[in-house]
């Protein structure tokens, strides 16, 4: 199969030698479990790389937003807004914890939550916003944190997509009360799956800690002890806990972290000129006072364009690509009757084409090509 004619993935890990060096540093130890010293060493290295004073590592960011929930004291008949916007595990996260996800509204650039709909659900019961960074760029934290204070609401940053990612200067994960990451598969840094819960609050990092190991401190915490440790259960936890194999996977791909996101902003900049002049397409908004780590590039498809012919036609052609992601409000599961327009648009007319750091300028080139073709023969 020739190069030109060769599949184009939506996503993909980069992964090699150095990764596979570090898990068989990990199977010479011994200690392949969670929560042990190699999962240690990558909290405390995630910590300083987000701008936090401290981080839990986790299965996933699916149990790390629970846990979030959970150590904020998120209860039963309690409502909680979210951008709408995002996959559902953060709605799910909410529910999980017993609570109602209200559903924000999003600006029609960025795609994170409108600070003036997050305003406007604001009720008694109302304990806090979870704030999502859509594919990575993340939301308006100034306006949030004033709603928040002036409501005696937390903060919490849903920051799946944002390894990397700042916001006037500060790093995603920096930005509220609590944040979760994701490392699955698709994100720019990954072990496969794994998520991190940070922030500068000792206390709820603690607690979220015993929460994740069942209840109780994890077996690293009792190691060197002169008497023989032998934990009491106080309350229901669970087992959300990273693996030391994942954790030193996450270790290596916290050093490619820069030369990773250079791959990915150099193909958006090319993405970027490439659809310039392209009628019936538009192209993602990054805002100056923010970087970018573009987990995904997304384009808008012009309303009378189909969105769902032009992603199949581009498959035919060998071109990975999808929708972008899910409007909340309209998932069965939530039983909302709530109407978000600009939500519900985006999720209709958006579509993510390949965007990984093992992309090529060839590859990035005939992307650009595909797209143009495809949308010219379907105006």
């Amino acid at each position: 199969m020739s190069d030109s004619s060769k599949p184009i993935v939506l996503g993909q890990p980069t992964v090699g030698e150095e990764e596979l060096a570090a898990v068989a540093e990990v199977f010479r130890s011994g200690w392949l479990a969670g929560a042990g010293p190699t999962c240690r060493k990558f909290e405390e290295r995630f910590a300083t790389a987000v701008g936090t004073q401290h981080a839990l590592a986790t299965s996933n960011c699916g149990t790390a937003l629970f846990l979030g929930l959970k150590v904020l004291g998120v209860q039963p008949g309690d409502e909680v807004i979210v951008g709408d916007y995002t996959f559902p595990a953060s709605g799910h996260a909410v529910l999980q914890a017993g609570a109602t996800p209200v559903f924000a509204d999003i600006r029609p650039d960025i795609w994170s939550a409108d600070p003036a709909s997050i305003e406007a659900l604001i009720t008694p019961k109302t304990v806090g916003i979870l704030a999502v960074d859509v594919f990575g760029q993340p939301g308006d934290f100034d306006e949030y944190r004033a709603i928040a204070d002036q409501h005696g609401l937390w903060l919490f940053e849903d920051a799946a997509c944002s390894a990397g990612a700042t916001y006037k200067t500060r790093p995603a994960g920096s930005l509220a009360d609590l944040a979760a990451f994701s490392f699955h598969g698709r994100k720019g840094i990954t072990a496969g799956e794994g998520g991190a819960l940070v922030s500068d609050r000792e206390d709820l990092i603690a607690h979220a800690r015993k929460l994740h190991t069942y209840g109780i401190e994890p077996a690293f915490s009792r190691e060197g002890s002169d008497e023989l440790p032998i934990p009491s259960f106080h309350e229901l936890g669970y087992n959300f806990r990273m693996s030391d194999v994942q954790a030193a996977i996450m270790n290596v791909q916290l050093d490619r972290l820069p030369n990773l996101l250079s791959v990915r902003r150099s193909a958006a900049k090319t993405y970027h000129e490439g659809f310039a002049s392209l009628d019936g397409v538009e192209v993602p908004v990054a805002l100056p006072d923010r970087e970018h780590p573009w987990q995904a590039y997304v384009l808008t498809i012009a309303p009378e364009i189909s969105r769902d012919k032009v992603a199949l036609r581009l498959r035919e052609r060998g071109i990975g690509c999808n929708f972008g992601t899910y409007a909340s409000h309209v998932q069965p599961i939530y039983g909302q009757r709530q109407q978000l327009p600009v939500s519900a648009d985006a999720f209709k007319r958006h579509l993510a084409i390949p965007m990984h750091s093992n992309l090529t300028e060839d590859e990035v080139g005939r992307v650009v090509e595909a797209v143009t073709e495809v949308v010219t023969e379907l105006s």
